[in-house]
């Protein structure tokens, strides 16, 4: 996208590789706000103490660090910190995009939650009456919104695309801290449906119909050669796994990307 003139911005949980070869800013972003694995990757148990059992492999873990660009501007030593991480994502997400309101732009909004260990603001904690997965969910809500409402403030909407979905389904193990599976078998960490079928929501004004429901099988892999298309950017050099799905997008029913995905568990 950037051969198109884009501006690109990576917010939240890359898990790509660590080191800075790896990082978003050597691979294709201007800009990177976010951690560099999963928010559970740290010397902490899930109660919020510190591992001090060396036998246990999280002992190990070296400090989980807020990244900015290529450099370490925090580290998330606690639950109170990990609390704030959706409003501070949220805030650099919209700064991204009034910042780049005149140009072309692509915006990965990789929120950590809802994995776990969850953590919500203060402005959501014990506001769902669902508990804290329901509290964590209302505050992943109310970011959506401030960032959709941005797009409207600068009349940016009608020319986006939004694409809102998961990388897996619940991990069931966690209880009520999981979420459900709609009623789907099983979660995360398997191949049934439970696992591999999540939610997927995409807005493009003037060319979706608002409300339309695609049975389609579409998968995360497809949206690279999806936005591609659009955007008429170059295809990856290597062969890869995903299709386009932009005939989905723009309303043909007749349209079957994929028949089969073959799949290793």
């Amino acid at each position: 996208l950037k051969d198109r003139g884009y501006k690109t911005g990576m917010v939240g949980k890359w898990h790509l590789g660590h080191k800075v070869p790896y990082l978003p800013l050597q691979n294709g972003f201007d800009e990177f706000y976010g951690l560099p694995y999963s928010n559970d990757m740290w010397a902490y148990d899930y109660n919020g103490e510190k591992v001090t059992d060396t036998s246990l492999f999280k002992s190990t873990y070296p400090p989980l660090p807020l990244i900015e660009g290529n450099k370490t501007v925090k580290i998330i030593s606690s639950f109170e910190d990990q609390d704030q991480l959706t409003t501070d994502y949220t805030k650099r997400a919209v700064s991204f995009i009034k910042k780049n309101k005149n140009n072309p732009f692509f915006l990965y909004f990789a929120h950590s939650m809802v994995h776990v260990p969850l953590g919500v603001s203060q402005k959501f904690k014990g506001k769902s009456g669902a508990g804290m997965f329901g509290d964590v969910m209302e505050e992943v809500d109310w970011s959506v919104g401030e960032v959709v409402k941005t797009l409207k403030e600068n009349n940016l909407l009608n020319n986006t695309i939004i694409i809102f979905t998961s990388d897996n389904g619940p991990w069931l193990n966690f209880g009520n801290h999981a979420g459900n599976s709609g009623g789907h078998r099983e979660g995360k960490g398997t191949a049934w449906e439970g696992g591999m079928k999540v939610p997927g929501i995409i807005s493009w004004p003037q060319h979706t119909k608002a409300g339309t429901v695609s049975n389609k099988l579409v998968c995360t892999i497809d949206i690279l050669p999806t936005l591609v298309e659009i955007t008429g950017a170059k295809k990856p050099v290597k062969k890869i796994d995903g299709v386009s799905f932009t005939q989905v997008l723009s309303g043909n029913t007749s349209a079957n990307p994929r028949d089969e995905l073959a799949y290793y568990y």
